[in-house]
């Protein structure tokens, strides 16, 4: 399924109150690193605001892909398929970026699926864009590079915690991360994300309550 351009007159009040591009594009300003009014502008003419439908893929394994999403408002996940079993590798919420880095950095083909889980609308910039903005203003460029650690340091946490943390540690930090992850992303793939069944999630579940 494709993407489409996001129908404004279909949003909820919610929705209405930040797909204003400025509005986005301050928000990452605020959060990642500051950008000139100048460059904001810049940002905003070459970037687009899209609507998609929970269900759909972003990204497909195999396909090459150039893009990286800004998620305004919903969430999504990569995943890989071994063997035919679906393995979560990642989540992305409200004010977090999300590609296929493999993809987008190496221009290769990408290893795993982008799917979005619920009704979104994202901010998406090509990659194009975002060496023309870097090569054009520092402030862009600091901003590159501070998305990219973020994600970077992530994937080390994430790596730390497959190694050395139990089944229950994990669950633990992922709800201390996000309090209502399970009201928004089915079971299965939280256990897939952390490395166990989804019997021992419901074991540890049970515990908790």
């Amino acid at each position: 399924m494709t993407p489409q351009n996001i129908d404004l007159s279909k949003l909820t009040p919610l929705h209405n109150t930040l797909t204003n591009k400025k509005k986005i594009i301050h928000i990452i300003s605020e959060k990642y690193s500051p950008l000139s009014s100048q460059c904001q502008s810049e940002l905003s003419n070459n970037s687009k605001i899209l609507g998609i439908k929970k269900g759909e893929v972003l990204v497909k394994e195999g396909q090459y892909s150039d893009k990286a999403y800004f998620i305004v408002q919903g969430c999504s996940r990569a995943y890989y398929l071994k063997n035919g079993k679906d393995i979560s590798d990642w989540f992305a919420f409200e004010n977090d970026f999300i590609s296929s880095i493999n993809s987008f950095f190496r221009n290769i083909q990408s290893p795993h699926f982008i799917e979005v889980l619920e009704n979104s609308t994202l901010l998406e910039i090509s990659r194009d864009s975002i060496i023309e903005l870097s090569d054009k203003y520092h402030d862009f460029e600091r901003l590159s590079k501070t998305i990219v650690t973020n994600t970077m340091l992530r994937l080390q946490e994430r790596i730390v915690s497959m190694q050395f943390q139990s089944a229950e540690q994990k669950y633990k930090d992922i709800l201390s991360t996000h309090p209502n992850i399970t009201q928004r992303i089915p079971l299965t793939h939280i256990a897939s994300y952390i490395g166990i069944t989804l019997e021992t999630l419901s074991r540890i579940r049970g515990l908790k309550s």
